[in-house]
């Protein structure tokens, strides 16, 4: 079983940077996807960014597409979302999600994740 722990979430002026970190633990680390989702009151999560198992190549969504950098390191076990350029719009609850089943969905929708960590709090003030 499959668990993830965030965090580095907090409070940040527009123009910012935040670094947010994903720890995995139960499985063999390397042989899953990893994405970045977040939630604003009242909607649903949304796609930020996903990376492959080795790392090697990288999905974002539009609107973070030129400021965010999803990244891994194996060895660590561990998944990071660098995100710069902040704005308030950015404003939500970070999650980060396991893609262990390979389900036949679209990469940037919920349903094809598995494991959810807690999420952590990013707030973004202008």
């Amino acid at each position: 079983q499959v668990q993830l722990v965030e965090s580095g979430g907090g409070l940040v002026q527009a123009g910012g940077s935040l670094s947010l970190s994903c720890a995995a633990s139960g499985s063999t680390f390397s042989s899953y996807a990893m994405g970045w989702f977040r939630q604003t009151p009242g909607k649903e999560r949304a796609f930020v960014a996903r990376i492959t198992r080795s790392g090697n190549r990288t999905y974002y969504a539009d609107s973070v597409k030129g400021r965010f950098i999803i990244s891994r390191d194996n060895a660590k076990n561990t998944v990071y979302l660098q995100m710069n350029s902040l704005t308030p719009e950015d404003t939500a609850v970070y999650y980060c999600a396991a893609d262990l089943s390979l389900r036949t969905l679209p990469i940037t929708t919920q349903l094809r994740y598995d494991t959810w960590g807690q999420g952590t709090q990013v707030t973004v003030s202008s």
